[in-house]
């Protein structure tokens, strides 16, 4: 038994998705035309890639908005597709499972039509038929009533304000990194030290110090207060040293490009290519990616995401030497103008393309 399995999270509520997969006159708009035949349903599926014929529908297991299971008849093949939808933070999760039954199928073929027509055109269909069911008359308190109200460049003027907050945060780390410098590099041990070897009161202290031999306590702390303060810029000059040993695997940093896939009525589609040109493979990577303000992340393909704020971060397994990796991913964005992210980067160089 062969098994195909697809699921995607959708910024829509499950009762909009439930009607574009259920209503004949939505789902001729995504998928494929349709036609009733009493109880079953007729699909117009013969020219779409991954179908040999028109598809017979039988209905097996209704239960809206949850699930629905039904049975596909196409020429000689019979297989079972089950849709579950289940209600999320910022929208839904739709999962689609076909289970061959009968006949044979190309199921590389089988799953990249699933790819097309669940990440691609239903989400299309959906803000299209969410763009259906705003009322523009905001004045007359329709549907719209309650979205923000975006004066022209005040999106302009909110990424500006934060660019200052951000070049603020970074002088006032920078100069925060500067007093550890300094103060790292006073030395305090060294200090004292030093002044009873030039003052003329070192001669009680060093005397003191040793009570053994008189004459050759002064010329032994000598010697060890130079060692004491050559030794940390010894300490100092190697350490740099260590750490600009590993330096090689930074001579062919990892290097990223960016497109926008799709343009949606709330949001976008974008795309990552990573690539790894150096010589040794890369154990660990991360993208980071800075989306407008109250922008979130839906689905996600080919690589591991968390969402800090505005910071979206992807993650995923070793990139071998010379291999690459495309991420995609989903954006719902509440400015209906934005059609990329405002920052992408990887080892500290910035995305090409954006």
């Amino acid at each position: 038994m062969i098994e195909i399995a697809t699921e995607v999270d959708l910024s829509h509520p499950p009762a909009r998705i439930w009607r574009a997969l259920t209503e004949q006159a939505l789902l001729a708009k995504w998928f494929a035309g349709s036609e009733s035949l009493g109880d079953r349903t007729l699909l117009r599926t013969a020219g779409l890639p991954g179908y040999d014929a028109d598809t017979e529908v039988e209905v097996v297991e209704l239960r809206a908005p949850e699930r629905l299971v039904l049975r596909c008849r196409e020429a000689d093949r019979s297989t079972r597709l089950a849709c579950d939808l289940t209600p999320i933070g910022h929208g839904s999760r739709l999962s689609v499972r076909e289970v061959l039954e009968e006949g044979d199928w190309d199921a590389d073929q089988r799953a990249e039509q699933h790819e097309r027509a669940v990440t691609g055109r239903l989400p299309a269909i959906l803000d299209w038929l969410a763009f259906q069911e705003i009322d523009l008359r905001r004045a007359e308190g329709g549907l719209t009533a309650e979205l923000p109200v975006i004066p022209p460049g005040a999106a302009r003027g909110r990424t500006g304000r934060r660019r200052a907050l951000l070049l603020a945060g970074a002088l006032a780390v920078l100069g925060v990194a500067a007093g550890v410098t300094v103060w790292a590099g006073r030395p305090a041990p060294t200090a004292p030290a030093a002044q009873p070897v030039s003052t003329p009161s070192s001669p009680p202290a060093v005397s003191s110090a040793s009570s053994t031999s008189p004459q050759a306590s002064p010329s032994r702390p000598t010697p060890s207060a130079t060692r004491r303060s050559v030794t940390p810029e010894a300490t100092a000059s190697a350490s740099p040293t260590r750490t600009t040993s590993p330096s090689p695997s930074r001579a062919a940093p990892l290097a990223a490009s960016y497109e926008t896939v799709s343009d949606r009525v709330f949001g976008y589609r974008g795309q990552v290519l990573l690539s790894n040109p150096g010589p040794a493979a890369r154990p660990d990577w991360a993208v980071t990616v800075t989306l407008g303000d109250d922008a979130t992340v839906g689905s996600v393909n080919g690589a591991e995401v968390k969402q800090d704020g505005a910071v979206v971060t992807f993650t995923g397994a070793a990139l071998p030497a010379g291999g690459s990796v495309t991420i995609r991913f989903d954006v719902r964005d509440p400015d209906l103008t934005a059609t990329k992210p405002e920052g992408c980067s990887v080892d500290g160089a910035a995305c090409s393309g954006l």
